[in-house]
């Protein structure tokens, strides 16, 4: 996929490569072959005669984005006018690399080139990269064979290797790569393979792509085809829309990687370039998102981050018994950055979220019997740290703070150093207990009293439900600012409100914490031009002192924010606000060519007719990919409850976007379809047996800007 800044992300799994457009990797740029959060290419650069390859063009096909093909041409000889020699670059990724390279001869007599392929490793980690801080690899030594180059660093903790190989040509190899001596004969082409195979502490990783091998019978076209073939076909009347939604279930099958504790089950990455890995919240809330795609996505999550939960007390990585993590990395920094370890558990809204995804997994009935009692189990554990180690001072409020200096300073969604602040702009002191934070907390005590329910046991679901009636007067109480008639952003270390205004408003919205006296205010906030730019609702209040439209987490908007506020007011039957937000935000993702970016600048619409990227945006990025199905969901109101036997259906969506269509969605281990007519008449197929439609819209109540749900 090319970027905003010119440059080519292949991906595939964990492992992925980023170069120029010509496809040549440059070391003093954040360019590689990265596997397993480490550089194993640093420099991979074509020249043919001494010269640089004249690119002419970069084929990527959205649908395998492990793939690309960089088109080339030599410079015309001298007493030429035009080349006659076409180079292409066939390049395929997957737990290293193989790259097929073609010389074609377009003139009318034979041509003698002297291509050379200049090739290094530093074994550099992800970050150092990213950042611009690689330092020359440790105790590098280079083995040079008659076709391959052998490159292995072995430093005090661990010892990484690559090797490149060519598979025909009969290259010299030296230190610094191949050179192959070519006469290609008129109107004909020559052609070899090279293959890249990493190896780390005698763990090798080989090459998914093999040279001779089609390309569609490798093991990534074949997960990829199959996640196509098994994914819902919706269609809106609105090919914004459908562009959008087309994009983002691409995004969501290249960003799949697997635990390598439970092969065969794909859990997802947060996102590319950088962040290739598992992250607890990201994952957890990407998986509640995509749901309607593939609930086993969501399983597979919980499986995995319930086999690394916490079990100790550990300052250094900020595990806790019961902590869901925030970050799993295998780079060789990872115990410098993450404090120890390559988990790192400093996050306050991974755990509840782990609880909330279990009940809406129940839901829709796909949480499979064999897992229902450890899932269970873990989400128990979840709860006693929420009680113990996420409340340390018994305010009844879940709060953070990093245990050292290496920790991150804030531990909710918006995780910059900067990300939590008053409306003066200055920064909140620790411990700090966010919004968005209490109402993932109280819907988790509603999800594990579903559980109980399902379970039979009415005393555990009436005590949670208990728990969740305290938190919620007290929320309203403590975070209530009846002067700027909205919630503060959080709660300081003195116990005062953090008074800025924004987005995280929405998520208390999405998980029903908010009085139903505040829904209001707190809409009209989320709609007004001073949080909603036009192309979605921004991070931070135009009005506050740290507001800042390029700003990482002041300012900007985030897809995925957008998608919960949308769900939030959804919820609570603000239809008006839902489906202008929504329709801003579909139509942002015009600009991106259909794919919606980690963030972009919050800008207004007014001032800019097109969203203004962030010039650092992951892109594929998992919640963003899976925000477009957020929408969908909400403006649909489909709300499966499984274990009652009946799903609730009541659209309310856009007449841009009618008829709908939607076929093959998952639910109850069936295939469900549906579809949405012109005048909003509703029509459900498939449903399974003992599961009852339910299309009584929401009760209405006065006060509200349309459609006002309670409950």
């Amino acid at each position: 996929m090319t970027g905003d800044d010119g440059e080519v992300t292949l991906i595939e799994g964990s492992t992925f490569c980023r170069s120029a457009t010509s496809g040549d990797v440059y070391e003093d740029r954040p360019h590689g072959l990265f596997v397993a959060d480490t550089r194993i290419l640093s420099s991979w650069r074509l020249a043919i005669d001494g010269a640089p390859v004249q690119n002419l063009s970069t084929v990527e096909d959205v649908a395998d984005p492990y793939r690309a093909t960089f088109v080339g041409r030599t410079p015309p000889r001298q007493w030429l006018a035009d080349s006659t020699t076409l180079i292409l670059r066939d390049r395929l990724v997957g737990d290293g690399m193989r790259e097929d390279l073609t010389l074609r001869n377009l003139g009318s007599e034979p041509i003698a080139v002297t291509m050379s392929l200049t090739v290094a490793a530093d074994f550099a980690d992800i970050f150092a990269v990213k950042e611009g801080r690689v330092r020359p690899p440790h105790a590098l030594a280079v083995e040079v064979g008659t076709d391959s180059i052998v490159l292995t660093s072995t430093q005090p903790d661990d010892t990484h290797g690559v090797c490149i190989a060519a598979a025909s040509g009969d290259p010299i190899v030296t230190p610094g790569g191949f050179t192959f001596r070519i006469v290609v004969p008129q109107r004909s082409q020559w052609s070899t393979c090279l293959s890249v195979e990493a190896s780390s502490d005698g763990r090798r990783f080989p090459v998914r792509h093999r040279c001779g091998e089609a390309v569609d019978a490798s093991a990534p076209a074949r997960r990829l085809q199959a996640w196509r073939l098994s994914n819902p076909r919706i269609t809106t009347g609105d090919p914004v829309f459908d562009r959008c939604l087309d994009a983002g279930t691409r995004d969501l099958g290249s960003l799949q990687i697997e635990d390598p504790d439970q092969p065969g089950r794909p859990i997802l990455a947060a996102g590319a370039p950088w962040f290739m890995a598992l992250f607890g919240r990201d994952s957890l809330l990407t998986a509640w998102m995509a749901l309607g795609l593939d609930p086993r996505l969501a399983v597979n999550t919980l499986r995995t981050l319930a086999r690394l939960q916490g079990t100790r007390v550990d300052p250094l990585t900020e595990e806790e018994p019961g902590r869901i993590l925030h970050e799993v990395r295998l780079g060789a920094e990872a115990a410098l950055a993450l404090g120890g370890g390559s988990t790192y558990y400093g996050t306050v809204d991974a755990t509840p979220l782990f609880v909330m995804l279990l009940a809406e997994i129940d839901r829709w009935g796909a949480l499979p019997d064999e897992d229902r009692p450890a899932l269970t189990a873990a989400a128990d554990r979840a709860m006693a740290w929420i009680l113990e180690y996420g409340d340390a001072d018994g305010d009844g409020f879940i709060e953070y703070r990093r245990y050292t200096d290496r920790g991150l300073a804030n531990q909710g969604w918006k995780d910059s150093f900067d990300g939590v602040n008053h409306a003066d702009g200055s920064l909140a002191n620790p411990p700090i207990a966010l919004c968005e934070a209490q109402g993932y907390v109280y819907a988790a005590f509603q999800a594990r009293a579903c559980l109980a329910d399902c379970d039979g046991d009415t005393d555990v679901a009436h005590q949670w439900r208990d728990r969740a009636a305290q938190l919620k007067a007290a929320f309203n109480e403590a975070f209530w600012m009846p002067e700027r008639q909205a919630f503060a952003v959080a709660l300081d270390g003195s116990g005062e409100r953090v008074d800025a205004i924004a987005s995280n408003m929405g998520h208390c919205l999405w998980t029903g914490i908010v009085d139903d006296d505040k829904a209001a205010a707190v809409a009209a906030h989320l709609s007004g031009s001073a949080l909603n730019s036009g192309f979605g609702v921004r991070t931070l209040s135009t009005d506050m002192t740290a507001y800042n439209p390029m700003s990482y987490h002041n300012g900007s908007v985030w897809p995925h924010d957008t998608a919960i506020a949308v769900a939030g007011l959804a919820k609570y039957g603000y239809v008006r606000e839902s489906q202008q937000i929504a329709t801003d935000l579909i139509d942002a993702s015009d600009s991106f060519g259909g794919r919606l970016p980690e963030l972009f600048c919050g800008f207004s619409r007014a001032e800019f007719p097109r969203p203004v990227p962030y010039p650092t945006s992951c892109s594929p990025q998992a919640w963003a990919a899976a925000s477009s199905r957020m929408l969908l969901r909400s403006l649909l109101r489909f709300d499966p409850d499984v274990p009652r036997g009946v799903v609730r259906l009541s659209p309310t969506i856009p007449a841009r976007f009618l008829p709908l269509s939607m076929e093959n969605v998952p639910l109850a281990g069936a295939r469900v379809s549906l579809d949405v007519d012109r005048d909003g008449g509703v029509q459900v197929r498939g449903l399974p047996a003992g599961i009852e439609l339910d299309t009584t819209p929401p009760i209405t109540a006065p006060g509200a800007d349309g459609e006002r749900a309670l409950g």
